[in-house]
């Protein structure tokens, strides 16, 4: 099947409305549940959503709408559009900001600033499209209107997008993830360790050697009556 259609709700709701088209038909089209275009059907789904119109927007043609209504087994097929866009290629360099946005670039660096500080110059630039002499001076405090500068989001202002911000960010923490040295003690082979030393008193020597019990004598005479004797009460 072709992929869904744009806002698959709102035109569910219009074929619904507007056609007699049936619910798995409208659901197949629209890839949505039968049961959930039922509901859009009793007015207990999608309420207060308006209608879409696929015609107008050249997703489905009256044809296709036509031909459904005749036969209840014909699936829907979705209109491509036979203009083709190019692709849009991201540009390298400071980001082109519209003139009504760009009394908005100090506020939106200031902001960058002050909640992300791990962002290199170089990325805010990209951000915002500012040059390097304005966020020096809003960094410094010279710019001419430092007193008036209230840090705004530049998403919110409309100078980047969430995803631009997003990547930005998380490249530069990973840039600055510090690389932990190794400070754990290393410890010595057992060889060295467990090894006799010849020199007593040796710098180093971990375990001291303890002196080795006296061998008895198997020709010590043993008390034989003070062994089997029984304890006195």
């Amino acid at each position: 099947m072709n992929d869904a259609p744009l806002m698959p709700k709102a035109t569910a709701v219009w074929l619904v409305e507007n056609t007699s088209l049936s619910f798995d038909q409208i659901a197949a089209f629209c890839k949505l549940h039968p049961l959930e275009v039922k509901g859009i059907a009793d007015g207990e789904v999608a309420a207060g959503i308006k209608g879409h119109d696929p015609i107008t927007s050249g997703q489905l043609t009256r044809e296709e709408i036509a031909a459904g209504e005749k036969d209840p087994e014909h699936h829907l097929q979705l209109a491509h559009s036979k203009v083709r866009l190019p692709e849009i290629k991201r540009a390298r360099g400071p980001r082109y900001t519209p003139l009504s946005r760009r009394q908005d670039r100090p506020n939106a660096i200031l902001w960058l600033l002050r909640n992300h500080p791990e962002l290199k110059d170089a990325q805010i630039m990209r951000l915002v499209g500012t040059t390097k002499t304005t966020l020096q001076a809003i960094r410094n405090r010279t710019h001419w209107n430092s007193a008036a500068l209230t840090p705004m989001d530049p998403v919110t202002l409309g100078l980047c997008s969430q995803m631009d911000l997003d990547f930005e960010v998380n490249r530069a923490a990973k840039e600055r993830v510090p690389v932990e040295e190794d400070r754990k003690q290393t410890l010595v082979p057992a060889e060295i360790t467990t090894a006799p030393h010849a020199e007593e008193g040796r710098e180093g020597e971990v375990f001291a050697q303890k002196p080795a019990p006296a061998a008895r004598d198997e020709d010590e005479d043993i008390d034989v009556e003070s062994v089997f004797s029984k304890p006195k009460a």
